[in-house]
């Protein structure tokens, strides 16, 4: 049984997609393609997103949150698998071809209407940037027809001559900076081209991955499930298998919860940034975060005594945005390209993160827009409340140590942090219960530095309640009466809870918290 709003209802309506996501960022895509795509039919479950939107694959490639795109064939409940024999299951997974063609039919129209309109929009591209190119032509053209009608032949063929040598020498000094990404996407657009024409000629290649698990893949392998698929799309459509270069590739995942069916839209998973050169925190979880620190143009004053630099509200246009432990500078690099009209520090005490980020703001073309510093986290040489938003993500412990606590670190974060300012951490579950006062060392420091006693509901405050995820069920009582019970929170020192957010790192688990400031530190 498939679910409304699949492919074969694009047009006006719109196209079905889904998005992979790291397990716990499914809100922040939800939020995302709503935004940035004007999505409609929302809806996720664990690690995927599903949405239908109208935009184009220009739009579709600017989403941040997202690990890979998928044009989505068909969405079903899932296999039923127990007490049945082999044979009987292999027929079931046939059916998800051969009880509805039609769908993937429609599906691989839609697949290269996008990839066909996005091909003709990157030669127009390529075209208008390459001016000097189209002046030589057109220069070319012009003198051809002036010594044409003069006819004036031992000149023209003089002129000609050199004409000939000035392109071919325009031609090698101008490929020498095309770059390799430049040539990917030209490789990537005969890749498509190749597929269109394959598609028109009834001779489409592709090639099926499957992930299984549950009952299923108790059952069957991926392998199993993949053959079986390939051997319907071939009886079917006449298509062709091609395990190295398909034209397309077909994606199934089969668990216990829902069958899906799609297509990878590109070969490039939205989560490997071109602009990165040294990838350090996954690039998702950066986004994701600084989409949580409401990041908002507007006029500060700002004295940095570290780099003895004096701005005002007539010369920084811009608030300032910190990261007090920036590392590779991942997170910087993801808020900068999302929000330019801003003024972003990242500190950090070793070299080598320091220099790695220098290379990779470089490599983005952000080195004018983010200033680096060599400082410690626990003394910022910054004044008090002259940082409007923070994000940092904490390290972990494994590579770099931070010590027995992290209550000096947080305690610095507020003195430097602007009054109604916005604090965002990642934190491991080891940090996570060291604020929940489980660990040594854990009691709360107040605005002054001394330890206090546990007091009840402080633990509340430092954990507000989990976000588990937006759904498309839950009621504004429901949302209103969730903020209530933060705005009842008492504050840890001046940072109020706002939101928490558990998250997947891989193998490693960890927490987004976002804290707002809400009144002046005494010290």
């Amino acid at each position: 049984m498939a679910v409304p709003g699949d492919p074969r209802s694009a047009g006006a309506a719109g196209a079905r997609f889904f998005c992979t996501a790291g397990r716990g960022l499914e809100p922040f895509l939800m939020r995302e393609v709503r935004a940035r795509l004007a999505a409609t039919q929302v809806e996720y479950i664990s690690g995927k997103v599903f949405f239908t939107t109208c935009s184009d694959l220009n739009m579709l490639k600017k989403l941040k949150s997202a690990e890979r795109l998928f044009l989505l064939i068909k969405k079903q409940f899932p296999l039923t698998v127990s007490s049945r024999s082999k044979g009987k299951i292999f027929n079931e997974i046939q059916r998800l071809v051969n009880d509805d063609p039609e769908s993937w039919l429609n599906a691989i129209t839609i697949w290269k209407n996008l990839l066909q309109l996005d091909a003709e929009k990157e030669k127009v591209s390529q075209r208008d940037a390459n001016p000097l190119k189209r002046k030589t032509e057109e220069n070319g053209t012009i003198v051809a027809k002036i010594l044409k009608a003069e006819q004036i032949h031992e000149i023209q063929e003089n002129r000609e001559c050199l004409l000939e040598k000035q392109i071919e020498k325009e031609t090698l000094e101008q490929g020498d900076f095309i770059t390799e990404r430049e040539r990917f996407q030209a490789q990537s657009q005969n890749n498509v081209a190749k597929a269109i024409d394959a598609h028109d000629q009834n001779a489409l290649t592709f090639r099926v991955s499957c992930r299984c698990s549950g009952a299923v893949a108790q059952t069957c392998t991926a392998q199993e499930v993949g053959r079986i698929i390939g051997i319907a799309l071939k009886k079917q459509f006449g298509w062709k298998a091609d395990l190295r270069t398909p034209n397309v590739e077909i994606f199934i995942h089969l668990n216990d919860v829902y069958s899906v069916v799609g297509i990878p839209v590109l070969r490039v998973p939205l989560a490997s940034r071109a602009y990165i050169k040294t990838a350090g925190l996954r690039s998702t979880i950066a986004w994701a975060m600084a989409s949580l620190a409401e990041i908002k143009f507007r006029n500060i004053t700002l004295i940095c005594s570290c780099v003895c630099l004096l701005y005002s509200a007539q010369n920084l246009a811009g608030a300032f945005l910190l990261d007090p432990m920036c590392g590779l500078g991942t997170i910087l690099l993801e808020a900068a390209k999302e929000w330019p009209d801003v003024y972003y520090v990242g500190a950090d005490v070793s070299d080598s993160q320091l220099q790695g980020a220098s290379d990779n703001l470089k490599a983005a073309g952000l080195k004018d827009k983010i200033e680096l510093l060599k400082v410690s986290v626990i003394e910022l040489p910054l004044p008090s409340e002259s940082v409007n938003t923070i994000i940092s993500d904490i390290p972990f412990g494994k590579k770099f140590k931070l010590g027995k606590d992290i209550k000096s670190i947080l305690q610095e974060m507020e003195r430097v942090l602007h009054i109604g300012g916005t604090i965002v951490l990642l934190l491991s579950e080891d940090h996570d219960r060291c604020l929940k006062g489980c660990e040594d060392g854990s009691i709360p420091l107040t605005s002054k530095g001394s330890h206090t006693e546990k007091k009840p509901g402080l633990e509340k405050c430092l954990t507000p309640k989990e976000n588990a995820g937006p759904s498309e069920s839950v009621s504004p009582s429901s949302e209103a009466s969730n903020q209530e019970r933060f705005d009842r929170m008492p504050p840890f020192g001046s940072l109020v809870p706002v939101e928490r957010y558990k998250v997947s790192l891989g193998k490693t688990g960890a927490f987004i918290y976002k804290y707002k400031k809400s009144h002046s530190c005494a010290r």
